[in-house]
């Protein structure tokens, strides 16, 4: 991409005030007055502001985003140069965001005249657009060209262009509120495609044996149900087994079994037989000898319960998690990074107004940690876990939170606050029931949900994560004093845990020279049995120390 006309405003200073004034491009104004990043991670210059507060940046590819005063951003033009042709040529650009070529000549002709009546009658741009144009060797291009210009730019802000507030997080706006097609759309093209190509008796093996292509296609054939297409969701259901069990699994299950054939039974048996996973996640499917009319009404019940065929009706994280697979990353993390906004900005709502968070917001920012560290967007996964702590009342549900939430700190290099963390969950291992919402023990009502965690994974995880910290943190000589003190209730907490347990968490410490955490210890699964009146009962003496990153 051109920076052409840049450069030429840099080097004459004639060429720079006619830029800055009158079309508010002003070279000296780059200072955007808070720190600000792509989501993408892509490069940003900031090179030129207005007298608005707003600033101009070059993106890696050239292109140029405009970012407001007010929290908005958008793609102005795919190079410097091209976003000046449609400054200087359209001064007024702001009053034009909601103008699309479809609305038609004589609109945009008449809105463009409109509002340089408006400015002529505080000073002259005609003589000044004449020269500039000439100095920069820009085109003389009409009105109607360069709406078509920032229209086209102006689309293609989100997900590439995504800009972020570098300390919060949180996302700007779009400059402009043009409709976009929804994530789904996106995600469904190539399945629908795969899908077209699957009827027409061809790529079977392609599609099948590519879990980015199957999993897409399997949701197109969701959304667009045909009676022959029964050979191909067999194809497809057996190859989908090979992933275990997954929500397009089931899927294919219910689309074969509505058909409500007899001799489908023994291969959906087969696929339900595949290893545990699949066997607890079909559970309820009729057995092999079962009547067809059986088959299909579990499977319409489970339609109706978990599926149909509207792709609005399906969660977020299914499009975020199918985009991902097919490599459309900033997709996805533009979607999950908006979603989160919405929870913060709700749960800062509540806060302000003294009202409670709705609790159906923990279920998704669990989801939404989930999915970031799917990506590598630690930062985000982050944000999110900070929501997440304060909306556990149970003391297990509450430790398993802030031992998530220090070792994403640690990732980020936030060694004080990881520290401060553990320091919470020492208080909540001492102190069960300070700050549960309401007691989940019997009789006394005491929270006794941590009774025996010196014997179950999440102890070994505890301490796993406090060595890590007090390493990791000790190249931070500011930090000195603080990394001696979690040094020292690591050892503490090390002595608590059961004989088995610590000796499995000092050969780990020994044979590694990093601890990650890739288990999420949000979940009592495989990790802790509520013991009732026998205090042995269901408790895990052994624990499997975690693995180490494979990065």
């Amino acid at each position: 991409m051109s920076d052409h006309a840049l450069r030429l405003l840099r080097e004459q200073p004639h060429l720079a005030e006619l830029a800055a004034f009158p079309f508010n491009f002003d070279l000296t104004r780059a200072d955007h007055g808070e720190a600000v990043r792509l989501a993408s991670g892509g490069p940003l210059e900031a090179v030129a502001g207005d007298d608005t507060g707003g600033t101009y940046f070059v993106c890696g590819d050239g292109s140029v985003l405009y970012a407001d005063s007010e929290g908005s951003a958008g793609i102005i033009g795919n190079s410097v140069d091209e976003a000046l042709e449609v400054l200087v040529g359209l001064p007024g650009w702001h009053d034009y965001l909601g103008l699309a070529p479809a609305d038609g000549e004589e609109k945009i002709r008449a809105a463009v005249a409109e509002t340089e009546e408006e400015i002529r009658e505080y000073h002259g741009i005609d003589d000044e657009r004449t020269e500039l144009r000439a100095g920069l060797g820009l085109p003389e291009r009409s009105p109607v060209e360069l709406i078509g210009l920032l229209h086209a730019a102006l689309l293609r802000t989100e997900p590439d262009f995504l800009l972020l507030n570098a300390e919060e997080g949180g996302a700007h706006e779009l400059l402009d509120r043009h409709p976009r097609p929804p994530l789904w759309e996106a995600v469904l093209a190539r399945g629908r495609t795969d899908l077209t190509l699957l009827r027409e008796g061809s790529a079977w093996d392609e599609v099948s044996g590519d879990r980015a292509r199957r999993a897409p296609a399997l949701r197109a054939a969701q959304f667009d149900r045909r009676e022959g297409d029964l050979p191909l969701l067999r194809h497809l259901l057996r190859h989908e087994a090979e992933a275990s069990m997954t929500d397009e699994l089931r899927l294919a299950a219910v689309l074969v079994g509505l058909h409500g054939c007899a001799e489908d039974l023994p291969l959906l048996y087969e696929v339900r037989e595949t290893d545990f996973d699949t066997w607890c996640g079909l559970g309820g499917m009729p057995e092999p000898d079962a009547d067809p009319a059986e088959l299909r009404s579990w499977a319409r019940d489970l339609d109706d319960s978990l599926f149909g065929t509207d792709p609005t009706d399906e969660p977020l994280f299914t499009w975020t998690g199918l985009a991902h697979e097919q490599g459309l990353v900033e997709l996805a993390r533009a979607a999950l990074i908006r979603r989160l906004d919405d929870i913060d900005f709700r749960a800062y709502c509540d806060a302000r107004d003294g009202k409670a968070t709705d609790r159906r917001d923990a279920s998704q920012l669990s989801s939404l940690v989930h999915e970031f560290e799917q990506l590598s967007d630690t930062f985000q996964a982050l944000r999110a876990q900070r929501l997440y702590v304060p909306l556990q009342t149970g003391a297990w549900d509450r430790v398993s939170a802030l031992l998530r939430l220090a070792r994403l700190e640690r990732e980020e290099g936030r060694f004080g606050a990881a520290i401060r963390t553990l320091a919470s969950l020492r208080d909540t291992l001492a102190e069960p029931d300070a700050g549960s919402g309401s007691g989940s023990g019997s009789g006394s009502g005491s929270d006794k949900s941590l009774g025996h965690w010196q014997r179950t994974n999440l102890g070994a995880y505890i301490v796993e994560e406090h060595y890590a910290v007090a390493r990791t943190a000790a190249t931070d000589t500011a930090l000195a004093d603080e990394v001696r003190a979690v040094t020292v209730a690591a050892g503490e907490l090390l002595a608590r845990l059961s004989g088995t347990a610590r000796a499995n968490v000092e050969r780990h410490l020994a044979g590694t020279t990093d601890i990650h955490t890739d288990t999420h210890p949000d979940s009592r699964t495989d990790t802790h049995t509520d013991t009732g009146a026998n205090p042995d009962a269901g408790v895990s003496a052994e624990p499997t120390p975690p693995q180490p990153s494979a990065g």
